[in-house]
Order: C-alpha cells, then sequence, then structure tokens
C-alpha cells in the first residue's frame, strides 16, 4: 500500500499517493471534458451573472457595462492560459494555492488559499441573494431569507454523487442559457439606442431631466473589479483535476471552453440589453424583467423570471461543490489542529468531502445576511488579487524540474503574465479603501497564523502535496 510522504519543508514538492488509512480518502476521476465544462460553466453561471451583478453595473457605467466586460474578457483569456498552464502542470484539487505554493513557497501558497478562501465564500451568497427578486411574478419573498434557502440546498444538492449533480446542473445551465438567449433577440428586436453608446459610453447625470454624461475612463477601470467577478468561475475547473479522466488535457480545455462559453452567454444579452433599454435612466434602474415585459409581455418575463431562479440554485449547488474542494485540499496539506484536518477530509459514500461540504455551504447561508455592496466590493479586489498571484506564479512555472513537466504550456509566455501583472495592479489602486482594508485585514490575521502556528510545525504543518498523476 502506498504510504504519504511528507516533502522537506523547503525542498521540492513531490507528488504522493495518500493512504485512505493515514490521511484523507481519494476524491474519484469520474468526470471529463463535458461533464467538467458543465459544472464549471454553472459555477461561472454566466445568465445569474447577467441578472445578478450586471444590473448594478448598469447603474454605475451606465451603456459601459459592455465594454467593461469585453475588456475583463480580453484580460480574462490572460487568466485562462495561466490557469490552463499550472492547472495542467500541478493538477489539484487545492487549485490557486497548490500552484502557487508549489512555485513559489509554502508562505505565499497559504496567503493564497486565504485570498481563494474569500472568494469561495463569498460569491455563492452573492448570486443567491438574486433568487428573490426573480420570483416576484409568483411570490413576494424576503430577499435574504431566500438567498439562505438557495445556501441550504445547494449545501444539501453537494453531499451528493458529483457526475449525477454534473448531469443535473447541465439541464439546469441549458435553461439558463435558454432565457439569456431570449434577452438577447427581445433586446436585438427593440433596439432603441445607437451602437455608438458602446464605443462611446454614456452614464445618467441627471435622472429627472433625463440627461447624460460621457462615462469617465476612472469609473470605467474601477468597474473593472465587478466585471472580472462577473466573470469569474472559468479558473475554478482546477479544483477538480483531482476528480478528472487524464487531467493533463483535460483541464486546459475545460477552462478554455469555459471563458469561451460563458463569454458569449454573458456579453451578448448585455450588448443586447444595453441597446434595446428606451434610454439610459431606465438601463441605470437595472431592472430587466421589467425591460423584458416591455418588449414581450408578462407571461415571458415571469418565465425568465423562473429561469433565472433555477440557474441561481444551479451556480449554488455547483459553486459548494466545487469549493468544498479547496477546504478538503486544505485539511490533506494539514493547515489545521488534526482533529479539524480528519473532520475537513472525511468523504461520504457519495465520495463527497461532506464536512467541507457543510464549511462552505453553512456560512454561506448566514452571509446572505450581510451587505450586498460590502461583499461585492471585497470579492471584486480578492479576485483581482487572485489573479495577480496566479500571474506571479507562471513567470516561474519554467524553471528548474518543471521546465521540462508534461503540461500544456501558453503562447506569448511571457508577455502574458506579465501585462496580466500590470494590469491587476492598476485594477487594485483604483478600488473602494473600504474593500480593500478589509481584504488586508482577512489576509494580515492568516499571516499571523502562519507565524504563529503553521511555521513553528513545519515538518507536519501545511506540507502541500501534489496528487500521483495516475491518469
Amino acid at each position: 500500500m502506498a504510504v504519504e510522504t511528507t516533502p522537506p519543508p523547503s525542498g521540492t514538492l513531490t507528488p504522493v499517493t495518500l493512504d485512505p488509512a493515514g490521511g484523507p480518502a481519494p476524491l474519484k476521476r469520474s468526470i471529463g471534458v463535458v461533464g467538467g465544462t458543465l459544472l464549471t460553466l454553472s459555477c461561472l453561471t454566466p445568465a445569474s451573472s447577467l441578472f445578478v451583478i450586471v444590473p448594478g453595473m448598469f447603474q454605475d457605467l451606465g451603456s459601459g457595462t459592455a465594454l467593461a466586460l469585453v475588456v475583463a474578457a480580453v484580460l480574462c483569456v490572460g487568466v485562462a492560459f495561466c490557469y490552463s498552464e499550472l492547472g495542467t502542470l500541478i493538477p489539484s484539487a487545492g487549485g490557486e494555492y497548490a500552484m502557487v505554493g508549489t512555485l513559489m513557497g509554502r508562505f505565499m501558497g497559504w496567503l493564497v488559499f486565504i485570498i481563494a478562501t474569500i472568494v469561495v465564500m463569498i460569491v455563492p451568497p452573492i448570486i443567491a441573494l438574486g433568487t428573490a427578486e426573480y420570483l416576484t411574478s409568483i411570490a413576494t419573498i424576503d430577499t435574504m431569507w431566500a438567498g439562505a434557502a438557495v445556501m441550504i440546498l445547494a449545501t444539501v444538492m453537494g453531499l451528493l454523487d458529483l457526475r449525477a449533480n454534473a448531469w443535473v446542473t447541465g439541464v439546469f445551465l441549458a435553461l439558463e442559457v435558454v432565457a439569456a438567449a431570449i434577452v438577447a433577440f427581445l433586446g436585438f428586436a427593440n433596439v432603441h439606442q445607437s451602437t455608438s453608446t458602446l464605443i462611446k459610453p454614456e452614464v445618467v447625470a441627471d435622472a429627472a431631466a433625463n440627461t447624460t454624461d460621457p462615462l469617465k475612463m476612472g469609473v470605467l477601470i474601477a468597474g473593472m473589479a465587478g466585471a472580472l467577478f462577473a466573470l469569474q468561475g472559468f479558473s475554478t475547473a482546477v479544483y477538480l483535476a483531482e476528480e478528472m479522466e487524464n487531467p493533463r488535457r483535460t483541464v486546459s480545455r475545460t477552462v478554455l471552453w469555459t471563458l469561451g462559453l460563458g463569454g458569449v452567454i454573458l456579453i451578448v444579452p448585455t450588448i443586447a440589453i444595453s441597446l434595446g433599454a428606451p434610454d439610459q435612466a431606465t438601463l441605470a434602474n437595472g431592472d430587466i424583467l421589467g425591460l423584458v415585459e416591455g418588449w414581450s409581455n408578462h407571461g415571458m418575463a415571469t418565465f425568465i423570471g423562473l429561469c433565472i431562479a433555477l440557474a441561481i440554485i444551479n451556480a449554488g449547488v455547483v459553486m459548494v461543490i466545487q469549493n468544498s474542494r479547496v477546504v478538503y485540499a486544505s485539511a490533506r496539506d494539514r493547515a489545521w489542529p488534526e482533529p479539524i484536518n480528519r473532520a475537513f477530509g472525511k468523504v461520504n459514500r457519495f465520495g463527497s468531502p461532506w464536512v467541507s461540504t457543510l464549511v462552505v455551504g453553512v456560512p454561506g447561508a448566514l452571509l446572505c445576511f450581510v451587505n450586498l455592496d460590502i461583499l461585492g466590493e471585497v470579492t471584486g479586489v480578492a479576485v483581482a488579487a487572485l489573479y495577480l498571484m496566479v500571474a506571479l506564479a507562471t513567470l516561474v512555472a519554467r524553471r528548474g524540474t518543471h521546465k521540462h513537466t508534461q503540461a500544456w504550456r501558453m503562447p506569448l509566455w511571457p508577455a502574458i503574465p506579465v501585462l496580466l501583472i500590470a494590469a491587476m495592479i492598476y485594477v487594485l489602486t483604483e478600488q473602494p479603501l473600504r474593500a480593500l482594508y478589509i481584504t488586508g485585514g482577512v489576509v494580515l490575521v492568516a499571516a499571523l497564523y502562519w507565524v504563529l502556528y503553521l511555521r513553528p510545525r513545519q515538518e507536519t504543518r501545511w506540507n502541500i502535496k501534489l496528487m500521483a498523476d495516475d491518469s
């Protein structure tokens, strides 16, 4: 029987095979490119982003929302290249922290784990909080309680078999794609604005007088964090690396397919809505169902609302599934006191890390009662910081023993990660101080935990393990 091997604290990390009797049980390889893309695209949940995140962007960016999303998508191509290379070089359920920790040292890996945890804990409740708005046609539900209910349902679903969830979420995903397609069709069929407003964006100056001003570049850059957030999710394919068949090929294909499909599903309807809105004040109001009803009828708006409610539930399920793998991996790498590691590493008969799933889902339900603006701002900062760290790791991914390791390799290296680093730093400098302070405070506490607990126990704690590639 294979036995877990712990690498030296400062040495090169070596792939290992875990003994189920001596640590967390291994995850099952059960999904390919199609299943992985369905799960990851559901996690990106482009239609949910369209109906939950984009309305807020319309308020801040007006007709510049589509432009912000297009620029963000271009940046995300570079991000996807970084994730594809690192995800095939270092396939691990730990995702970003395993990649960065392997290449840049365990302390940097720990900080990235904390930043990723901010994202994985906050994004699901943000999406879940949009549920109530899209059920108003059939019932009036409190926004926070509806979001909490979605998170609890997603947690229960996350405890079941991964392959079954992949196809269930695929059906829900089809519904949200249909809803996005209908909105795009109706918007393009009822154009009221000139296409020039997409290139020379406008925002509302005085809603009462219905006057507009040109969108300032600084406001557009500040809105990039929200745009990156709306597209965030394609990268989470790397969390499923240990459950994918032939991950050296499957991970990169899943990341790139998800970004491409998700970008189209999100951006095309956003353009249609921008052109179909009667005026900028209506667009800034962000009432997409109201626009749909104006373009067609109440029945169509009700149908779209129900599809989006299902899409949000679908997104919650997939996010809980994928994010629980990060918590599971942290237990395998001994990030916590041993009783916690044992609990987080428990796998049920469906092959799901059930305690880790609860750790992600239950706090997510509680976060539904926190101010949504704060959650969104902090998530935008964390996503940009996470992409920055991954790009830095990509710069050192072709040195030493990793230089000749079999992996998908991006074109135009190192230009792409260098440009991505510069772009993410610029985006971070334009974010609200409140969000920067909150994120920085969490990272500072994590650094203290490293200094006081993990670093003195380097032989037995936070030993990042790379699973032996058995594909």
